[in-house]
């Protein structure tokens, strides 16, 4: 699952499972590699592969959305 809109925008991860709620938004629970769990609307979810094998190839850091401390953490290592 490729996260297309939202606060989550940009991650990827392994759909937990969905909550159906009639008349309103649907809310699909998804898992991230690092083992985070977060939620989002059904509708900011894109499929891209199937299980944990992508079919379409992945943003930097194979979509694992690092903190902006990490980043600059992971810049300043670089350097």
């Amino acid at each position: 699952m490729y996260i297309t809109k939202g606060n989550s925008i940009g991650k990827i991860g392994i759909l937990s499972h969905i909550e159906k709620h009639p008349g309103s938004f649907d809310i699909a629970h998804v898992r991230d590699p690092k083992g985070h769990q977060f939620a989002t609307r059904l509708g900011n979810v894109f499929v891209i592969g199937l299980g944990k094998k992508p079919i379409l190839s992945l943003p930097k850091g194979a979509g694992i959305k690092l903190s902006n401390i990490e980043e600059r953490e992971a810049l300043l290592n670089k350097k």
